[in-house]
């Protein structure tokens, strides 16, 4: 051999074998390919008349109503379900920070007592050990993606809980106030019933009804009373759910003072679907699984190979009974070397555990897969409910102009004296009934419309000091 040549060759290789340490340390699996949905557009109707974008994150502001606003304001700030969410996103937002930790080096302090073999000596022990694990065969690379993957899965548990949140509320509000409006129709309906009643009474008087209508009356009358039971007891559980939606132990008194519902104004969704449901946390929470999936197959490769790293100890002993007239061992001693755990009978466990891991992953991303098209559905069956719930508006507003119409007519020829006042009370009756099934069929719609969105997982972004961090992002698989 050239001993000009071999000097040049001493001194690669310590660069040589740094490179190979650091390509151990990183042999990892690569991450899955996540394809995000595909869909350009979607297959209904997406407004339901011309107008701006609506914001995911602001989505009730369509219904322009203040206290419901506030009300969702207020939930945001004071629910219990948010906030356990947000404690335990802290929670592994910290375990995160420190879980590549027992890659780096560590120190410890040890004290202990020790006696010869013999019995002829016994000794105070105290000392410093240093370990390093280095982290190889993607060891370290596989808890950072276990760690990150429960973070993310965090985030979206939050994302989860505030979007959940929001449709709750407006949901119960909605109910509240319908209800209301409800209450009122059917007591003009007992109103309308009772006259009728008493008007068959009258005429009975006279002998110009016979009984049985005035029994009819009477039944009527009764069934309209009872009608009032649904409505007032929708109207306590609706306060009763917000007040706990709010974190609250009553119902607020303001609450319970009858008010119009809110209406749906113009809204259109302004983005593909591809875009719109990256924020779904159900899709968020399906990618921090596949992310924690890859961790765990990453680490049970790691462990089919050796487990180095470094060592050392530094220890002082000094005696505390001794036999002899001088001591034989030194006062202080250290060492240093690697540390190295190779498995040898026990292949058959871990192999199974990688093959477990693998499929795992699998699993994790069929379930994305799945939660990508649970998603789409979803929003695609909402978007099919708020097509039929405005036709069914369409209708029942048609339907109600035209009793309206005709209660008018009634009323002129009853006041012509050209027809029965009982006719017109069939007509008032006819009218608010067709108005009651008007309010239902709004409801409906805006029910259908609070479904979208929550489909969509619209709601406010969390804040700054519980939202995701870059590096999470950078991590997250797609």
């Amino acid at each position: 051999m050239n001993p000009a040549a071999s000097g040049p060759c001493r001194r690669l290789r310590p660069l040589l074998c740094a490179l190979l340490l650091c390509a151990l340390a990183g042999c990892a699996e690569p991450l899955p390919k996540l394809a995000p949905p595909q869909s350009a557009q979607w297959r209904h109707a997406t407004a339901s008349a011309p107008a701006a974008a609506t914001d995911p994150a602001l989505w009730w502001h369509a219904f322009h109503d203040p206290a419901l606003d506030a009300l969702v304001e207020r939930a945001l700030a004071d629910n219990l379900d948010v906030a356990q969410a947000v404690e335990r996103l802290r929670a592994v937002r910290i375990l995160r920070r420190h879980a590549t930790d027992r890659y780096r080096p560590g120190l410890s302090a040890r004290t202990g007592d020790a006696v010869d073999p013999d019995a002829s000596a016994s000794f105070f022990v105290a000392g410093f050990d240093a370990t390093w694990e280095l982290g190889l065969f993607g060891r370290a690379e596989g808890s950072r993606r276990v760690a990150q993957g429960e973070l993310d899965a965090g985030v979206a548990d939050l994302r989860a809980a505030r979007v959940s949140l929001v449709a709750e509320v407006v949901r119960e509000w909605i109910g509240l106030r319908t209800a209301q409006r409800q209450e009122q129709g059917l007591q003009q309906v007992a109103a309308e019933r009772a006259r009728a009643w008493q008007l068959l009474q009258a005429r009975q008087r006279l002998q110009l009804a016979a009984p049985a209508a005035v029994d009819q009356a009477a039944a009527a009358s009764a069934q309209a009373e009872a009608a009032l039971a649904a409505p007032r007891q929708a109207i306590d559980a609706s306060a009763q759910r917000l007040a706990v939606l709010l974190g609250r132990e009553q119902p607020d008194p303001a609450w319970l003072q009858p008010a119009p519902p809110p209406e749906l104004g113009a809204w259109r969704l302004g983005a593909t679907p591809a875009d719109l449901l990256r924020t779904r946390p159900e899709i968020a929470r399906a990618e921090a699984d596949v992310l924690r999936a890859a961790g765990e197959l990453a680490l049970a490769h790691a462990d089919m190979f050796p487990s180095i790293g470094i060592g050392g100890s530094l220890v002082w002993a000094t005696d505390i009974n001794n036999n002899h007239r001088f001591s034989t061992t030194p006062n202080a001693i250290a060492s240093l070397g690697p540390i190295i755990s190779i498995p040898l009978f026990d292949w058959g466990m871990r192999v199974a555990a990688h093959h477990a891991s693998a499929h795992q992953l699998k699993a994790s991303v069929l379930a994305y897969r799945q939660a990508v098209l649970q998603g789409v559905a979803e929003v695609e069956t909402a978007l099919g409910s708020l097509h039929q719930q405005s036709e069914r508006e369409r209708h029942d507003q048609a339907a109600w102009q035209a009793l309206q119409h005709a209660d008018q007519v009634l009323r002129q020829r009853v006041a012509l004296h050209l027809d029965s006042p009982l006719q017109q009370i069939d007509g008032r009756i006819a009218a608010t009934q067709a108005a009651l099934e008007l309010d239902d069929a709004r409801a409906a719609r805006a029910l259908a419309y609070v479904a979208l969105f929550k489909a969509l997982g619209g709601a406010p972004p969390p804040a700054a000091t519980t939202a995701p961090t870059a590096a999470a992002s950078a991590a997250a698989p797609r």
